[in-house]
């Protein structure tokens, strides 16, 4: 009896290594095949195959546009309510398109979704245009962009991702890209979640199946051409940490996505065992500034209320707000992104703490940190106990908002 039993766990662990062995053989016998999944927070490489090998964007390309266009609007070159003209070059471009014609106008408002969610090969070009003059121009101008971010192995040669030799990247590229996008502009990540959208009384619907079929997705790019096979870069949180998932090479939009699901999965898992075996402690900044508005103060719009045994000093900011020595009696936060400005990093964490309003305690913190040796302004909400921090984020989360709980070091 002792003899069969083992048999047959035996015969289990063959069949299951031979499983896995075999859908390794599939993957590398996938010569477009390509995957990374990454920690968005700290960069940390959780899976990687084939990261660096070259590989063709398809409408992944789309992200960049999006990062040229969202930089753009950040310096005031633009607006939601710009118009853009449409060329014949333009209105020529082939499926996916919204059918815009020549010597039409587009809104950048509706240029976003159009990108997003119909992959509009036609809004590409238009943006491409408004922003480059030309669209072999413009790729010129992503491709700077690109090699700027350390995206050392992407070169860009439209604006669309339609079959081009000349147009690669990595996925390890694309990983970068994608959390450029959420760090350099959180304001306008949401619309990566976006999964239709209305214009000319047509509703087009979102191809990116992974946001309604993966808990903790919220968002960014699907991708297809025939040289490239189905891609997709994929963002996710659970329990307050992001990942970055990029598979290129589908077979299907189907295996990609459960390939992508997967891979998240096993990511998760390795972030939470890595998290386990080195727990983070988080260094407070020298320069931390941070505002007696507790989180039901800022939906009240009271008057700052001094917090013993916080010693407060006026600073120089221009936004209203006191520094405060941080005791360790409640040490964790809620880490809602890096900003270029401060005046964004409180925005941005008056509007977290004002979808937490029954949240009595939390305060808000903007510290100046060093991150590839540019100055930003890192938004927290802080003076908060684990389990606070922890269910404060997964609210944040499931409305859209990126976090990240952190434990302060001293507590």
């Amino acid at each position: 009896m002792f003899a069969v039993r083992n048999a047959g766990k035996a015969g289990f662990l063959f069949l299951a290594v031979l499983l896995l062995y075999s859908l390794f053989n599939q993957a590398q016998a996938n010569p477009r095949y390509a995957s990374i999944v990454l920690d968005a927070d700290s960069g940390e490489v959780l899976h990687a195959s084939n990261a660096d090998a070259t590989r063709y964007p398809a409408s992944l390309t789309k992200m960049m546009t999006l990062y040229m266009l969202f930089e753009s609007m950040e310096k005031g070159l633009m607006t939601l309510d710009t118009a853009m003209p449409v060329s014949a070059h333009a209105a020529s471009m082939p499926q996916t398109n919204i059918s815009l014609k020549a010597g039409d106008r587009l809104k950048v408002r509706d240029a976003i979704p159009a990108l997003i969610v119909r992959s509009a090969n036609d809004v590409a070009s238009v943006v491409a245009e408004a922003l480059g003059g030309t669209e072999r121009a413009f790729g010129a101008m992503m491709t700077e962009k690109a090699k700027a971010m350390k995206m050392t192995s992407t070169t860009f040669r439209n604006a669309s991702g339609l079959p081009d030799a000349g147009q690669t990247t990595t996925a390890r590229d694309l990983a970068i890209l994608s959390v450029r996008l959420m760090k350099d502009f959180p304001q306008y990540y949401h619309y990566f979640s976006t999964q239709s959208f209305t214009y000319k009384g047509r509703t087009y619907t979102s191809h990116n199946r992974m946001i309604r079929n993966y808990a903790g997705v919220d968002g960014m790019k699907t991708g297809f051409i025939r040289a490239s096979g189905f891609n997709v870069a994929t963002s996710a949180v659970k329990d307050g940490r992001r990942l970055i998932g990029v598979v290129m090479g589908g077979q299907t939009a189907q295996s990609r996505d459960a390939h992508m699901a997967s891979l998240l999965d096993r990511g998760f898992e390795r972030a939470t065992q890595l998290a386990k075996a080195s727990p983070e402690a988080t260094r407070p900044a020298a320069n931390l500034v941070v505002s007696t508005d507790t989180v039901r103060q800022v939906v009240r719009q009271e008057q700052p209320v001094t917090r013993a045994p916080a010693v407060l000093q006026r600073t120089s900011q221009t936004f209203p707000v006191e520094q405060t020595m941080i005791t360790d009696e409640l040490g964790w936060a809620v880490q809602i992104g890096s900003f270029r400005v401060p005046e964004q990093a409180r925005e941005r964490a008056s509007d977290a703490a004002r979808r937490l309003a029954d949240v009595e305690l939390a305060q808000i913190a903007v510290s100046e940190v060093e991150i590839s040796n540019r100055k930003l302004f890192r938004a927290r909400l802080v003076g908060l106990q684990e389990g606070q921090a922890k269910s404060a984020c997964q609210r944040l989360s499931r409305q859209g908002m990126d976090c990240l709980v952190v434990r302060l070091s001293g507590s």
